[in-house]
């Protein structure tokens, strides 16, 4: 059988491994010079940034691919737990610290915030609740089809509907379970995960912080492009083609089957199609000659951001990987990304600062800065002004939290925001995650992993099943495996 993958973001690079191993010929077409999509790499001046996320959990997902190609994972890809989750600051001068260990964590939270441990530990037994309850079913398996609600444990489920949270906000929720504001605060943030808004977003979301405190996170050595690097030479030992530089024009579509693939200008046959593209440029560009899902494609975009990548020079112990430098008025802020479609005048929801990842990711004396606040998805706004102006303030937040006048410390300087984003990754309105989770339906709201209408298609990555993120599109790819395994 012949594959053909539209995209080598990597979504479709766990799925061409997984083609491979069970015997297919697989091609991969991907528009850009590298692969990767978001997960990508730059430099300047001596600095190496990850260019997009900065965040790595559950790796088990990673090494699976390892795995069933017959390989041990520890001898391609090597990576390593971070005793610190991530570095919390106030402007009241609050500082605490996530710890991985669950127990040191409740001792810092008390110590800081005077809450008291069992507090926290039961809001971790109920994220825990949510995951073991709804996990399996609806991340790694289709939502479309009968099967998956056939199985015992959606009985199971159904039966603990009220544990679940579902008709609640996650901000309802943090509130009822940890009272005190900069917690909630803290764990309202996991909405951003997947482009959300914790004031909307269903509570049952509070699965995603149980990823990070159950199963922790992690820092591939090499950076997080490492993942890239190490899936990608993986699928080439496993004999997938990868052309970079080729646009697919066109998914050919015959008797309602897909059949092959336009790739600039050239026919190319293909006994099945998958589209690692967002999924509105999917049918707006490569499938304009079908009637598209309009109900689908319209629904509410995810945030997106705005990153700087600044070489400093000087070092910051107290800024240790990842470092989140919070807003007070928070709740104004993400109405500001959601309703407004702007960027708030003040410091906007929060300043995630990713530094210090590898010695060689910086001269001698400098760290390299990943410098990211949420940011609406394109919306007709004057992004340069905004930029200009979210400039200055990130830099007088960091630099009022720090005592330390940022500015004249910053070597070098890229910028990634929503316009450049959408014309680099053919991410819709410059949206990281596809579709918002702002309401109760948002699973069911996504695109599913294969077409209703057109056979031997299907679909992986961020903007379908089961969502943004890299464990996310790793289980697309999964599901995908599963789909075709079983036609």
């Amino acid at each position: 059988m012949k594959i053909g993958i539209v995209g080598a973001g990597i979504g479709g690079i766990a799925t061409a491994i997984r083609m491979a191993v069970r015997g297919y010929d697989v091609s991969v077409y991907e528009a850009n010079s590298y692969p990767g999509g978001k997960l990508a790499q730059m430099g300047e001046a001596g600095f190496r940034f990850d260019a997009g996320p900065s965040l790595f959990t559950m790796p088990q997902y990673v090494e699976e691919l390892f795995k069933i190609a017959g390989h041990n994972p520890g001898n391609f890809f090597k990576y390593k737990k971070l005793p610190v989750l991530c570095n919390y600051f106030w402007e009241d001068d609050t500082r605490l610290s996530a710890w991985s260990d669950k127990e040191k964590f409740a001792e810092e939270v008390y110590e800081k915030l005077g809450v008291e441990k069992h507090i926290l530990k039961k809001a971790h037994q109920s994220h825990a609740v949510k995951y073991d309850l709804t996990g399996k079913i609806f991340l790694e398996n289709s939502l479309h089809k009968a099967k998956t609600w056939l199985q015992k444990d959606v009985g199971k489920a159904l039966l603990q509907l009220h544990k679940l949270d579902i008709f609640r906000t996650m901000n309802q929720v943090n509130e009822r379970e940890l009272r005190h504001p900069k917690l909630v605060q803290l764990f309202n943030r996991y909405a951003t995960y997947n482009g959300s808004n914790p004031y909307e977003a269903s509570g049952i979301l509070n699965i995603i912080p149980h990823f990070e405190y159950e199963f922790g996170a992690y820092l591939p050595i090499g950076g997080m492009h490492a993942i890239t690097k190490s899936l990608v030479k993986l699928a080439e030992d496993q004999g997938v083609n990868f052309y970079y530089n080729k646009t697919v024009e066109k998914i050919n579509i015959r008797n309602k089957k897909a059949q092959g693939l336009v790739v600039e200008g050239e026919s190319v046959d293909f006994d099945s199609i998958v589209c690692n593209m967002d999924i509105f440029f999917a049918y707006k560009k490569l499938m304009a000659d079908q009637r598209p899902p309009e109900r689908i494609l319209k629904q509410p975009k995810s945030s997106s951001a705005l990153i700087f990548y600044w070489g400093i020079k000087g070092e910051f112990p107290e800024l240790d990987i990842h470092n989140i430098l919070f807003s007070e008025d928070y709740k104004n802020e993400f109405e500001h990304i959601f309703n407004k479609k702007t960027i708030c005048e003040d410091p906007t929801v929060y300043i995630n600062i990713t530094s210090k990842q590898e010695k060689t990711d910086a001269p001698k004396g400098c760290e390299n800065w990943f410098t990211m606040i949420n940011v609406p998805h394109v919306a007709h706004q004057n992004w340069p002004e905004l930029i200009k102006n979210a400039r200055e303030n990130i830099l007088d937040k960091i630099s009022r939290i720090l005592k330390k006048d940022i500015r004249s410390l910053i070597l070098c300087e890229q910028v990634l925001e929503p316009l450049t984003i959408q014309s680099k990754t053919a991410s819709h309105l410059g949206s990281l995650y596809g579709t918002s989770s702002n309401n109760q339906m948002a699973a069911f709201n996504r695109h599913p992993n294969f077409s209703n209408k057109i056979k031997n298609l299907y679909f992986c990555g961020g903007s379908v099943h089961p969502g943004g993120g890299i464990p996310l599109c790793l289980l697309s790819a999964k599901i995908i495996d599963d789909l075709i395994h079983d036609q």
